[in-house]
């Protein structure tokens, strides 16, 4: 394992690593151990009671932050016509077609961070699969990222829309704002992406749902925090 640092070793000795906190608390301590010198984002890691290698367990789907996240996001619209006007019009940075999709295979091409398209875009972005799935940028219905009320889903990717999703060890990592926001706005944030996430439970899953919830700043130590106090 790589040394760790003499700021990570000090915010260490805030708090006890083992111990699990109430909510409140929990992002209390890892506002105080944020010690970068940015604005570090606050994030939490959640480790569900279900295996998302089957189509019945997966857990997915988005939900606008009462706060927001404190990041300026960048949107491509994959649209035509008059949805490509409109997309235009309710702020998205970029806005196209089949030159697009071109743009990301043959340049390599990433300057954004949420893709849209209007269904029948589905086919050109369907190809792009294979390098926009990897980074879990690939639009989808469940999320809202593929929709005909463009104007809609820009304006609550704008307000702070996050998505939530398994990775492959069945943990679903979320920013839920800013150190700067203070522990308050975000324990609100915090208890709305964990409603939601507890509102898409899986009805074939067994056993302990939410397994471990940690939150941590993003060069920070990770604060454990109770589960069975959410939900």
């Amino acid at each position: 394992m790589p040394k760790r640092g003499k700021n990570y070793r000090a915010t260490l000795e805030k708090f006890d690593k083992t111990q699990q906190y109430e909510v409140s608390e929990a992002i209390k301590l890892a506002c105080e151990t944020s010690r970068a010198k940015f604005d570090e984002t606050i994030e939490v890691h959640a480790k569900l009671g279900v295996d998302g290698r089957h189509a019945d367990q997966q857990v997915r789907g988005a939900i606008v932050l009462p706060n927001g996240t404190g990041k300026s996001v960048k949107v491509l619209v994959f649209a035509k016509g008059p949805k490509a006007e409109e997309a235009q019009a309710a702020g998205a940075d970029y806005v196209g077609a089949e030159e697009m999709a071109q743009k990301i295979q043959s340049e390599n091409w990433f300057d954004f961070d949420v893709v849209v398209a209007t269904p029948d875009m589905m086919g050109v972005v369907g190809r792009l699969g294979k390098i926009l799935g990897p980074k879990g940028l690939m639009p989808n219905p469940k999320s809202g990222t593929v929709t005909m009320d463009l104007t809609k889903a820009l304006a609550e990717i704008k307000a702070g829309k996050v998505e939530y999703r398994l990775d492959k060890q069945n943990i679903i990592h979320v920013g839920i704002g800013k150190a700067s926001f203070g522990p308050e706005k975000l324990e609100e944030n915090f208890k709305a992406l964990m409603e939601a996430i507890v509102k898409a439970k899986p009805a074939t899953s067994k056993g302990q749902y939410l397994r471990s919830v940690t939150v941590a700043a993003t060069m920070g130590p990770g604060v454990k925090v109770n589960p069975a106090l959410i939900g």
